[in-house]
């Protein structure tokens, strides 16, 4: 029987996608190389919008708009191993007229291991800042309205 992957789920406003450390995210030591710390959290953002009933390709398609990380700190706190059973949990902590920021936590145990401050930017095919289309921003609001109400 084949297993779907899984998009993760919403927890308090936060969405958290479970993951595995494999060989090819490590370096000789067994030991998470630090670039691919952003690709997890990529994930996390995407799986976070597909949650969302959004899909990138489709924004793209049809309203001509991508979704750029334009700002990315990213603390390293404590390395996962090969073989950790990780979590990237993703917060959305503003959405403004054409740019949207997050706070990104890469977790073992619930024990913080990396903690990433993203500010993800919406252009046009030409590369230029564009507003969030509507349908988009009606998407994530309700995450951000969540978020508050657990604070």
């Amino acid at each position: 029987m084949r297993e779907r992957p899984t998009m993760g789920h919403i927890e308090g406003g936060e969405h958290v996608l479970p993951m595995r450390v494999h060989w090819e995210d490590t370096d000789a030591s067994g030991i998470v190389y630090y670039a691919n710390y952003l690709r997890f959290i990529e994930r996390g953002r995407s799986d976070l919008l597909r949650l969302a009933g959004l899909r990138q390709q489709d924004m793209w398609d049809r309203d001509g708009v991508a979704l750029t990380v334009r700002t990315l700190n990213l603390d390293y706190l404590k390395p996962a191993r090969l073989d950790d059973e990780i979590e990237v949990r993703s917060r959305l902590t503003e959405l403004r007229g054409a740019s949207m920021s997050a706070l990104q936590t890469v977790r073992r145990e619930g024990e913080d291991l990396a903690r990433a401050m993203v500010r993800i930017a919406c252009i046009d095919r030409a590369g230029r800042p564009r507003r969030l289309p509507a349908e988009v921003r009606a998407s994530l609001n309700p995450l951000i309205e969540t978020q508050s109400g657990d604070s």
